[in-house]
């Protein structure tokens, strides 16, 4: 008989089981839904990559390493990423705890007050002498939830993805932050160097008014020439105050990034940055093992799966256990003396109606994995769709250094030759110097934003490529 029991209980829970197992899915990670190469007009299958370059080996200038690393110590986003994480680790601690039976301590005084009458005592007696208890009890209560369905673990499954996804946005926080730090550093490089040209030109210009006042006087060049020498030089002495409030503004920003008061900032100069050459990007299967962000939407994804399987468990009937023991007396001074009282209740909650609210939360839960599910896919999208133009950026930037410096040399030479011309030939006028200046200063400044392009496209091809956590 007892076998037969034994048996029959096997059996149903072998059953019960089995149903579960239907209820909750397993999860698998979502593949690349995407066609074609995410990399554009590239076929790449090299695994190495810059992004598991620390930042040190990345940026050769000490300045630059320096104020990196004070943002990583001091950034107030990155600070409250950090916080985040806290949170959602307090989380996951919670879901666990779920497992677990509760237990509450139980102190009470019930007074209860009840007329003879109720007791069909004689009517003489009903207000002459009511009757008052008084019952004290001290004791403990239990409960425990079987997690017949899944549902506690779905929940501690779908916290765990939370504290996961958590630690990547960290970690995305993170890569951001050195990329905006090492492009705003060298922002502010080439506002330097282009207020060092600035400069250079306006000394440049102010020489040359004094020539073409010389040569006025000698009859060389006329009034004109004069005053078109004097609208040159304030054409570049008016640019001057823009660029000193751009560098107070990059300077400004920088000092934000750390976490700073705004101020000035140390640095090196243009002139003496060494950008890296070795660009290596590895296979476009490597964005979700290195970018953040991507695997930041991953776990979203996951998250939201296992909150799909919680919402399909509340169709399912609910198994608890509760339990009640402690003391009982009508006097507190024999609460301890043989009035011992205990109860064990389990209960079965099956929903009935629920005013469609289960159908509700599934429907809503579901919706939003498919969300999820497309945030991720866009994720890998735009992880390719950057690392392409990144990539571009540098490649556009170092070609176009050669054509610049190419640019510079035949500038210098128009300058030259017609200041010559404008001493010694009638051939030409001030308006072709003028033009030539304006030429060369231009081809000047636009050679330090090719310079920028080339190292920002450094920095961000290593953003964009996931560097920057694995320190």
């Amino acid at each position: 008989m007892i076998n037969k029991y034994k048996t029959r209980t096997f059996l149903a829970l072998a059953a019960v089981l089995s149903v579960s197992a239907c209820v909750t899915k397993k999860y698998q990670a979502p593949g690349l839904d995407v066609k074609g190469s995410v990399y554009r007009d590239t076929s790449i299958t090299d695994t190495a990559s810059i992004a598991n370059l620390p930042y040190k080996q990345l940026f050769n200038d000490t300045v630059l390493q320096n104020l990196i690393n004070e943002g990583l110590q001091e950034n107030y986003d990155l600070k409250t990423a950090v916080q985040r994480i806290n949170e959602a680790s307090a989380t996951l601690r919670q879901s666990k705890a779920a497992f677990l039976p509760s237990l509450n301590g139980v102190a009470q005084v019930t007074r209860n007050k009840q007329s003879l009458a109720a007791l069909n005592f004689p009517p003489e007696f009903v207000g002459a002498f009511p009757l008052v208890t008084t019952i004290s009890q001290l004791g403990l209560s239990t409960s425990w939830e079987a997690d017949i369905w899944g549902k506690l673990s779905s929940a501690k499954r779908s916290a765990l993805a939370g504290l996961l996804q958590s630690d990547a946005a960290k970690r995305a926080v993170q890569t951001q932050l050195i990329a905006n730090i090492a492009n705003s550093y060298y922002n502010l490089l080439a506002l330097d160097q282009q207020l060092r040209i600035t400069e250079q030109t306006l000394k440049n210009r102010v020489a040359d008014v004094e020539t073409m006042k010389a040569l006025k006087e000698s009859a060389v060049v006329t009034g004109a020439a004069v005053v078109q020498s004097e609208a040159n030089r304030y054409a570049a002495e008016v640019t001057i105050p823009d660029l000193k409030r751009s560098i107070r503004e990059a300077e400004n920003a920088l000092s934000i990034l750390l976490a700073r008061s705004p101020g000035a900032i140390k640095r090196s100069s243009l002139d003496e940055q060494k950008p890296y050459h070795d660009l290596q990007v590895g296979v476009a299967s490597q964005l979700l093992k290195n970018r953040p962000d991507v695997q930041q939407a991953e776990l979203g994804f996951r998250m939201a799966f296992e909150n799909t399987n919680l919402a399909r468990t509340y169709f399912y009937p609910q198994l608890t256990i509760t339990g009640q023991g402690g003391v009982s007396t009508l006097r507190i001074r024999n609460l301890f003396d043989n009035s011992i009282f205990y109860s064990v209740i389990g209960g079965l909650t099956q929903p009935i109606f629920s005013r469609g609210e289960n159908k509700a939360r599934l429907r809503t839960a579901q919706a939003r994995q498919q969300s999820a599910y497309y945030a991720f896919q866009q994720s890998l999208l735009t992880a390719g769709g950057e690392v392409s133009n990144a990539l571009f950026a540098y490649q556009a930037a170092v070609e176009k250094q050669g054509s610049r410096a190419n640019q510079l040399k035949a500038l210098e030479k128009a300058v030259d030759y017609t200041k010559e011309l404008l001493r010694y030939s009638s051939s030409t006028n001030y308006t072709d110097v003028l033009t030539s200046e304006q030429s060369l200063l231009a081809a000047k400044l636009s050679s330090v934003n090719d310079r920028l392009q080339e190292l920002q496209a450094i920095v961000n091809l290593y953003q964009a490529l996931g560097g920057g956590w694995k320190q």
